[in-house]
């Protein structure tokens, strides 16, 4: 396996997302999710937080990513507590590379990223017709903590997911 590489998932490759990299996780981006954003934005994301862009790779091709970012402020979790938190922005992956286990492995290495950070949670918005995706989440330890109305542009709503990441360094370190 190649230095970069963090993990394999079969044929599959999970590695660091690189400014080279980023012309085609824009691609996978306007491919597969209604949700875009701008050129900087995506650079934004990378130079603030590398530890948690990352990309899936099979033959050199790139077929997923997932961003993150590093925020501070309330916690979603504790009343009343304040952190550092992982923010997954985005995750997506080419609808021919799907239901191969490389969304998990996206999301693990991230939470992996965010407690080398010392990040205290981590969160997400996630469409409340997404439910193969909440239910990965929830596999993944995630718990639906709220319903956001009108969430989205076009007016759905979204849950937002948290997992706290402060009782289970071991379990995220062993993913």
């Amino acid at each position: 396996m190649h230095p970069l590489f963090l993990k394999k998932v079969g044929e599959y490759s999970i590695k660091p997302c690189t400014l080279d990299d980023l012309k085609d996780v824009i691609n996978i981006n306007l491919t597969t999710l209604p949700e875009h954003y701008s050129d900087l934005f995506f650079e934004n994301l990378l130079n603030g937080s590398p530890e948690t862009f990352l990309v899936a790779e099979k033959n050199e091709l790139l077929v997923g990513y997932i961003m993150c970012r590093i925020e501070y402020g309330f916690s979603n979790l504790k009343r009343f507590s304040v952190g550092r938190k992982g923010h997954i922005v985005s995750l997506a992956i080419l609808e021919d590379h799907r239901r191969k286990k490389l969304g998990n492995a996206l999301v693990e290495e991230a939470l992996k990223g965010m407690a080398k950070q010392s990040c205290r949670e981590s969160f997400l918005e996630v469409r409340v017709s997404n439910q193969a995706a909440v239910l990965m989440y929830q596999n993944l330890g995630f718990q639906i903590t709220s319903r956001l109305e009108f969430y989205y542009k076009e007016g759905e709503a979204a849950f937002l997911m948290c997992r706290d990441l402060t009782n289970s360094d071991d379990q995220i370190k062993q993913i």
